[in-house]
């Protein structure tokens, strides 16, 4: 690799920004404040394309699936950083987040993703039995972690007791890790279409080499890393800005979910722009499924380690928008093919959910 490589942008700026970050400027409000936030936009971009990089190496669905669990394993770390830390909103931040997590990539990511294609291609075709596995293995998790707890009798309100805890997390490994299995190995022909469009329009490139490759894999990590704790250190400057708009504190942490998801989305939208809404939906669905299986088990975890009270159980208004976008979603996926009026849709859902937190 020759030193102009070395000195492309999307090497530099994952460094400057974790320099940045670490050097404690970030403390300071005004023009520090917009410095992060172009380095955090500038991390999310070369997070993209690194991931890009490393999915051409290894192919589908792998590609997909290594970006998925990198942003996923950050975003519990984070979690379990602020939850440790304490604080009234401890017993509420992992739900809270898994939620807006859920209904950005459901409504959000899909949406936008079906919605271009429809635009550009009129039609685009998946198989319906990537959509069918991963919705099934989704709607399970999300009724046992988020609903399930608030009609469960052995201890008042939408929490569970500690064995309810342990079971929940295990039954949302356990389907997470079949699903991976099902992926991966035994029926991975799911989840890979190429349709004789896309090679015709596809340029066939050259893979990336093994060092290429591992180098891009440790920059994926960098930049995910960067992006997360950026996004908590920026935190207070957008709860600021928040306030100062009127509007309420839960909508901080779907703007740092948003910011959170941001290289999933990209990656996800350019590959819908290239016609190829198989690799859209496998990381869409299968970032949804890591968010929720793996940030369940492992905040259950740490609160049965430090007594820390976990509410799981969402309000009677999120369960009716989470219904509601599952139920989309999985009319939308049923045929096998997407139109403009599924996306539109999905994005009417995402409008309402915001907008239902600023009018709750």
């Amino acid at each position: 690799m020759n030193i102009k490589s070395l000195l492309h942008w999307t090497i530099i700026l994952p460094i400057l920004s974790a320099v940045f970050y670490f050097s404690g400027l970030l403390v300071h409000e005004g023009w520090f404040s917009v410095i992060g936030a172009a380095l955090l936009i500038g991390s999310v971009l070369s997070a993209v394309h690194h991931a890009e990089v490393v999915a051409h190496k290894v192919g589908e669905p792998f590609g997909t699936i290594i970006l998925a669990i990198c942003i996923t394993i950050l975003e519990v770390s984070l979690i379990i950083s602020l939850m440790i830390a304490g604080g009234e909103k401890a017993m509420t931040y992992a739900r809270d987040t898994v939620f807006a997590a859920i209904m950005l990539i459901l409504n959000g990511i899909i949406g936008v993703c079906i919605w271009i294609g429809g635009v550009k291609f009129k039609e685009q075709f998946f198989a319906r039995t990537s959509a069918t596995t991963s919705l099934v293995s989704l709607v399970a998790i999300l009724a046992m972690a988020l609903i399930l707890p608030n009609f469960t009798t052995s201890k008042l309100g939408p929490y569970y007791t500690t064995s309810q805890l342990i079971f929940v997390s295990f039954a949302s490994l356990m389907i997470y890790g079949t699903f991976l299995m099902v992926q991966t190995v035994r029926h991975r022909n799911y989840f890979i279409v190429v349709s004789e469009k896309e090679e015709s329009d596809t340029e066939i490139a050259e893979p990336p080499t093994f060092f290429k490759t591992f180098m891009s894999l440790g920059l994926l990590i960098l930049c995910l890393a960067v992006v997360v704790f950026m996004a908590k250190a920026l935190s207070p400057t957008i709860e600021g800005l928040v306030e100062d708009f009127g509007a309420p504190k839960s909508l901080v942490g779907v703007i740092i979910a948003a910011v959170v998801l941001l290289p999933e989305g990209i990656a996800a939208i350019r590959a819908a722009k290239n016609n190829k809404i198989q690799s859209s939906l496998n990381l869409a669905l299968g970032s949804a499924l890591a968010s929720i299986g793996l940030t369940i088990p492992a905040v259950s975890a740490v609160c049965i380690m430090y007594d820390i009270p976990l509410i799981l159980g969402l309000d009677k208004k999120s369960i009716m928008l989470l219904g509601l976008s599952v139920f989309t979603v999985m009319l939308s996926l049923s045929r096998g093919k997407t139109n403009i009026l599924y996306g539109m849709v999905l994005l009417v859902n995402l409008a309402a959910y915001i907008f239902y937190i600023l009018e709750p």
